[in-house]
């Protein structure tokens, strides 16, 4: 007996919306800060594009993403008739997500949500979606979409309270890259190791969706074939957390990407600076940048934001690990947060200063934000600092949604405000691109002296 035929809509909650007014405005004459929004919101959403691959053949499965919603947005989702909508939102959109949620919920569609922030909250995204995905969905989505076809749907499917649905990397499915409309894109993504061991105070990713992981290197190879299929010279962002954390596999992994030739981008720490056999790898592999969360520019700031003050120990090597690393020709885009509670006006202008003494390629600075899910929220929400209840909207990185500790909010605010208008200033841009430039030139220099 033939099985009934469904459909799936698969959302991606794309793009970021910063609701500071006035740094909106500073945004659009900042270019290091408006690149840095468009290849976010650029990036298409490869968890649905994962549940695609584990999605049954009787399930014919649609990709959207919604930036900008327009009527002809909702109503084009409508007339595909599906049976579920399937929502990936990040907390700056959720609130968006919910209201989609309801209204497509009164059509008689029934929708599910998952992602960082409903698995951080589970209960308050049942209110507004007739199911929810918390932790990993690959084990959970043909249960779910079973259920459904029974008329069994249950609120809520968790791999974090339920093993059954713990995600194990050897059972992988390439994604759905096939379901998307390349022309639209400047790189996309695959996963290699999913989770972190350090667990920053700041971080959700890490502890929120599952433990540290890796994934075997013979899957990472079907996919990068899979994305060389329907993408001749494709851009690659790994969508880790901490890639070389294991370092034996690293090598592996670096081998198989020097087969190809892609240029990459990743996060990672500095441990990597300690290690020239990956730095050499890195390099012959074509990584064109590694991100890397200094988090602050002096050492104070650093007590107990992560497990056993694992970066606090590393401070007194940021300036040199920057250079080694960025003398294989790979470029180090810095980050760094600013609101943590020991920080002073002071703090803003250290790390303007260290940006600048650093020789960073580029960097990227953002505002202290207590995602749910992390202990910085549990923290903030118990010494009664959140602003409001539902901050959501401005879980930006780019917005003030708690109580600072030695500002105002609208004095951090505008600290922070300064701060951009001089790291991303024409100048410093501009001055960080021709130091980069000079180190790339001293390597091509040394190594044909080297050859010869």
């Amino acid at each position: 007996m033939q099985k009934k035929h469904y459909k799936v809509v698969l959302i991606s909650m794309s793009g970021v919306r910063v609701q500071n007014k006035k740094l909106l405005e500073l945004g659009l004459t900042l270019p290091g800060f408006v690149e840095r929004s468009k290849v976010i919101a650029s990036l298409p959403s490869l968890g649905l594009l994962t549940l695609a691959s584990y999605t049954p053949e009787n399930w014919d499965v649609i990709y959207r993403e919604l930036d900008q919603i327009t009527d002809y947005d909702l109503e084009d989702i409508i007339n595909e008739d599906p049976d579920i909508i399937a929502f990936s939102a990040l907390s700056a959109r959720i609130n968006e997500t919910y209201r989609l949620s309801e209204k497509f919920r009164k059509l008689g569609i029934t929708t599910v949500i998952g992602g960082l922030h409903v698995s951080a909250l589970p209960e308050e995204g049942m209110k507004f979606a007739d199911s929810i995905i918390q932790g990993e969905g690959e084990n959970i989505w043909k249960v779910l979409l079973s259920d459904f076809e029974q008329n069994n749907l249950k609120p809520l499917y968790s791999s974090i309270s339920n093993s059954e649905y713990t995600f194990d990397f050897k059972n992988c499915k390439i994604p759905k890259y096939e379901l998307l409309d390349i022309s639209k894109y400047n790189r996309l993504t695959i996963q290699t190791t999913r989770g972190c061991p350090l667990h920053c105070h700041f971080c959700a990713a890490s502890r929120t969706i599952s433990r540290y992981k890796k994934k075997p290197i013979a899957q990472i190879e079907k996919e990068l074939n899979k994305i060389l299929d329907v993408w001749r010279n494709p851009f690659i962002e790994l969508a880790d957390d901490n890639t070389f954390v294991d370092k034996v596999w690293s090598k592996q992994l670096l081998e198989l990407f020097r087969k190809y030739r892609i240029k990459w981008f990743t996060e990672t720490d500095i441990s990597i600076a300690y290690h020239d056999d990956i730095l050499e790898l890195l390099a012959e592999s074509n990584c064109a940048q590694v991100l890397i969360g200094f988090e602050t520019s002096y050492a104070n700031g650093l007590k107990g934001i992560d497990r056993n003050n694992w970066k606090l120990k590393q401070f007194d090597n940021y300036y040199k690990a920057i250079d080694k690393i960025q003398s294989y020709g790979i470029s180090v885009n810095g980050c760094f947060i600013l609101g943590f509670d020991t920080d002073t006006k002071q703090t803003f202008i250290d790390t303007q200063e260290f940006i600048r003494k650093s020789n960073l390629s580029e960097v990227q600075i953002t505002l202290l934000t207590p995602f749910p899910g992390t202990d910085l929220y549990e923290d903030l929400k118990r010494e009664n600092r959140l602003l409001i209840d539902n901050f959501w909207d401005k879980c930006t990185l780019f917005d003030v949604n708690f109580i600072p500790n030695n500002f105002t909010v609208r004095e951090l605010e505008s600290e922070f405000q300064v701060l951009m208008s001089k790291v991303y200033s024409d100048e410093m841009v501009k001055e960080r691109k021709l130091k980069f430039r000079d180190i790339l030139r001293n390597k091509i220099t040394r190594q044909s002296y080297e050859d010869n």
